[in-house]
């Protein structure tokens, strides 16, 4: 400190290191109204690597009208998270929306906000493990409105699959998908089951299906998958991360 009560740092040579998160950093754009992904992402996060959220602006209320209007919050959102440019996956963390806006459309507007990272959603994450479990032929438990299943299915047969059902829980408010109990989803999900099926999907990231994939695919005898399943591992595998998980489903104990 100087005389004059100035503040003045003694020039020092710094010692680095690779910082906390040395094996990748993955970003997540949720939903305002979201509750579940973060806990579950949290959840597996593995030593060493760091997750990193933000919340694009949505009311409690989950239409088609609603999830295209995301589309134009993304990038803002996107750039919030570590804008010095480690990221090293960016990903919308909503399995409606992406289908809704459209992957090449939510991939460009990720990567406007976050250039250097590689980009996905949870519907290229679902679209990715299906083929990853060889699935062709499906069926689809959901908690959405009518409206955005008919989107779903469109989506999906585009994609590639035979959509053998798809059924939803008529639930239009955010805030109420969250209190699906996970033992009804188990149930609701088995009860779409059939033979000719080759996988059963759950749909939605707000739903607490993560809490029972690994029991919906015992008792089905055939693999099983959800949306946030589906994305951890699909992040966690474009960031190079190969840990394995026990009791969620072959898809991340096996892929």
């Amino acid at each position: 400190m100087t005389a004059n009560g100035e503040v003045v740092s003694a020039p020092r040579e710094v010692r680095f290191d690779a910082g906390r998160h040395p094996r990748a950093k993955i970003g997540y754009v949720l939903l305002a109204t979201e509750q579940t992904v973060q806990d579950d992402v949290v959840s597996l996060c593995p030593d060493g690597v760091g997750v990193h959220f933000a919340r694009a602006a949505i009311p409690d209320s989950i239409t088609n009208e609603t999830l295209a209007a995301q589309a134009d919050l993304l990038a803002d959102c996107a750039s919030t998270l570590l804008p010095d440019g480690s990221l090293d996956v960016v990903a919308y963390a909503c399995t409606s929306g992406s289908l809704v806006i459209g992957e090449e459309r939510v991939q460009r507007e990720l990567n406007r906000g976050a250039p250097n990272a590689r980009a996905t959603s949870i519907i290229t994450g679902v679209i990715r493990a299906l083929r990853q479990v060889g699935a062709r032929s499906i069926v689809v438990a959901t908690p959405y409105l009518d409206e955005v299943n008919t989107r779903e299915k469109i989506y999906l047969e585009r994609a590639g699959f035979d959509i053998l059902d798809i059924q939803g829980l008529n639930l239009e408010r955010d805030s109420d998908m969250v209190r699906v109990a996970p033992d009804y989803i188990a149930e609701f999900a088995l009860s779409l089951d059939r033979a000719d099926a080759d996988a059963i999907f759950v749909s939605c990231g707000a739903l607490r299906s993560l809490d029972v994939i690994g029991s919906i695919e015992r008792k089905a005898g055939k693999p099983a998958i959800c949306s946030n399943q589906a994305m951890i591992w699909d992040t966690f595998r474009l960031a190079g991360i190969e840990d394995r998980f026990e009791d969620y489903g072959s898809l991340l104990r096996d892929a």
